[in-house]
């Protein structure tokens, strides 16, 4: 079974990025062969700074390695170190539906808010549909926002397949629905966009702030809390420390707790979950030739595969 999975690299990671991607993909490293890539490409949709962009590319392989990913058991590349998914994107582009594209969810969402409906964004989830079309992959772990995208991606290969003969795997989606969405600090989801994130790897102080300044009702300590599993502290808890989550969820509930003291709770055991990964990653940051080293690796391993899936899918259009 071959395993794919992405993450951009378009700020500082949170723990959004690792309970809803990271920590599944460590895990699914036992399951199958795993392929994990930056997606700097994606990232040009919305990172114009280069400088900027490349900073974001060594801080997420840093944090994604910190966090548990291994080297050895995984494919762990830069995307565009893979040049032939460009190619296989622009291929895929002339079996996908205009109308496809132009409801896509997550395009209409960016745009909304104001974001300047370029190209690029417009074709993102042609680029997703190669990124995983190009190794052939079996299983796609995503969120509840990128189902749609998963779905555009099945439907591509199969009217490739359809239209050209049997080239691409059809991929299935794997959405774990405890932590399909994750709130951010204002109970929308956790998104770099938003500026409503609690980083992985951020300073103390700053970090602390921002959980004690998460917006509570005024409601008195001691009054019962019967909505309690509503409660954004709660919640967060919950994806951290399940069994912390449901006894603070119970304290609240019963009444007598205060809301400081559970934004307290969850500071401690989110700064305690983090605290070897911390480590680990201080340890890497003083060998970056290995974190290179890791990616050009990988990378070389990537090519080698996507080079096979290119050589089918060029004969499949007759450019061979």
């Amino acid at each position: 079974m071959r395993i794919l999975s992405g993450i951009q690299p378009t700020g500082a990671l949170h723990i959004g990025n690792y309970f809803g991607m990271m920590r599944p993909a460590v895990e699914l490293q036992e399951k199958g062969q795993c392929f994990y890539f930056i997606a700097d490409y994606h990232a040009l949709t919305s990172v114009e700074n280069p400088a900027t962009l490349r900073e974001h590319v060594k801080n997420v392989a840093l944090d994604f390695i910190a966090c548990g990913l291994d080297p050895a058991k995984t494919i762990f590349f830069r995307q565009s170190d893979v040049p032939q998914v460009t190619e296989l994107t622009w291929i895929l582009s002339n079996v996908t539906p205009l109308p496809m594209l132009e409801n896509a969810h997550s395009f209409k969402d960016k745009t909304a808010k104001g974001i300047t409906p370029r190209l690029g964004l417009f074709s993102y989830p042609v680029l997703m549909a190669a990124d995983i079309l190009l190794y052939q992959s079996n299983l796609v772990p995503v969120g509840k926002d990128q189902k749609q995208h998963l779905e555009m991606t099945r439907d591509i290969a199969i009217k490739f397949n359809t239209q050209f003969g049997e080239c691409f795997t059809v991929p299935e989606a794997l959405i774990r629905e405890e932590v399909a969405v994750i709130p951010g600090t204002d109970g929308q989801k956790m998104s770099k966009s938003y500026g409503n994130t609690i980083e992985i790897f951020g300073d103390e102080k700053t970090l602390r702030k921002k959980i004690m300044g998460i917006v509570m009702d005024s409601r008195p300590p001691q009054e019962p809390k019967p909505d309690a599993d509503k409660n954004l502290a709660v919640q967060l808890l919950k994806v951290i420390d399940a069994s912390v989550g449901r006894e603070y969820e119970e304290k609240l509930r019963a009444g007598g707790l205060g809301y400081g003291d559970l934004k307290k709770k969850l500071f401690e055991t989110y700064w305690e979950y983090f605290a070897v990964f911390r480590s680990k990653r201080a340890a890497l940051e003083k060998s970056p030739d290995y974190v290179e080293k890791v990616l050009q690796d990988s990378a070389a391993r990537a090519r080698a595969e996507a080079d096979k899936t290119m050589a089918k899918a060029r004969r499949a259009v007759g450019l061979v």
